[in-house]
């Protein structure tokens, strides 16, 4: 069984300066997240550009605080939730790859009411809004871009939105060493290609290592050719869908963060939500 830390000593791990400015909360139907505010340690806050965060399987949301760091001194705010079964909703079993499919499945029905409880804090700017995800929290923003949203832009880590090439691989034995059986019907409701024709282009900057085992690289550039053609037949600039390849990064299965190029894919994504708020360095 997992064991995860209690979430105060998550939150009491997260750098000092970070922790002034973040707390926990819960949203929508009582997701668990952690908001990060450039002026939370401040008296009143000016609503800000912000970014609803998702992680990957087996993690939670207080990971990798350096990303939520940057984003606050540049004027950017987070609100990064647990998946179904993750972190401060930890279940056991669901964090079994059997289980990957129905949790994406509740997650993305849960959008919606993230959204309506961001607004009513008063504290971010819901015009100035974007969504990312590292592999199954992308699989999450790639899927839920599919419907009507609030968002300007999307950030996509080591993942994809091909959820049919995934686990019904054309070459089956190409990577992917984790993949179970799902049915096909289930997975269809939650392929992006599937419903693409609702996908409204807006900007988007996708990073993936090409050495990636769980998430095979091909897979992701496929799905990212996919997405560009369908701007082009939208008459909207195929070239706003950015595929930054990281090779040799020494992270975990390739697929594990960015490795020796964490500093670089993390400066990237920064200067990404910079030109998307129109935030001057």
């Amino acid at each position: 069984m997992t064991q995860y830390p209690t979430v105060d000593d998550r939150f009491k791990a997260l750098p000092k300066s970070l922790q002034a400015k973040s707390k926990h909360t819960r949203l929508g139907a009582d997701v668990p997240a952690l908001i990060v505010h450039p002026q939370l340690d401040q008296p009143t806050q000016s609503p800000c550009p912000w970014v609803l965060w998702i992680h990957g399987r087996t993690v939670y949301k207080e990971l990798d605080p350096g990303r939520y760091n940057r984003w606050a001194r540049a004027g950017i705010g987070a609100v990064a939730i647990d998946l179904p079964g993750h972190g401060e909703r930890y279940t056991q079993g669901a964090h079994s790859p059997d289980q990957t499919v129905h949790t994406l499945t509740q997650c993305i029905s849960e959008i919606d009411g993230i959204l309506e409880s961001v607004a009513e804090l008063g504290i971010f700017d819901m015009t100035k809004a974007a969504m990312g995800g590292m592999s199954a929290g992308g699989m999450v923003t790639a899927r839920r871009c599919c419907d009507p949203h609030p968002f300007i832009g999307i950030s996509l880590e080591c993942t994809t939105g091909d959820l049919i090439e995934l686990y019904f691989p054309t070459n089956p034995t190409e990577g992917g060493i984790w993949r179970v059986h799902h049915d096909r019907s289930e997975v269809e409701a939650i392929d992006t290609p599937t419903h693409l024709e609702h996908f409204k282009p807006i900007p988007v900057l996708a990073m993936h290592n090409r050495g990636d085992e769980l998430v095979p690289f091909e897979t992701q550039s496929n799905f990212i050719n996919t997405l560009r053609k369908h701007y082009a037949e939208h008459n909207a600039d195929p070239e706003m869908v950015q595929l930054i390849e990281f090779e040799d990064t020494g992270a975990i299965q390739e697929h594990a963060g960015f490795g020796k190029f964490a500093t670089q894919a993390k400066d990237q994504q920064l200067e990404f939500f910079k030109s998307l708020f129109d935030i001057q360095s």
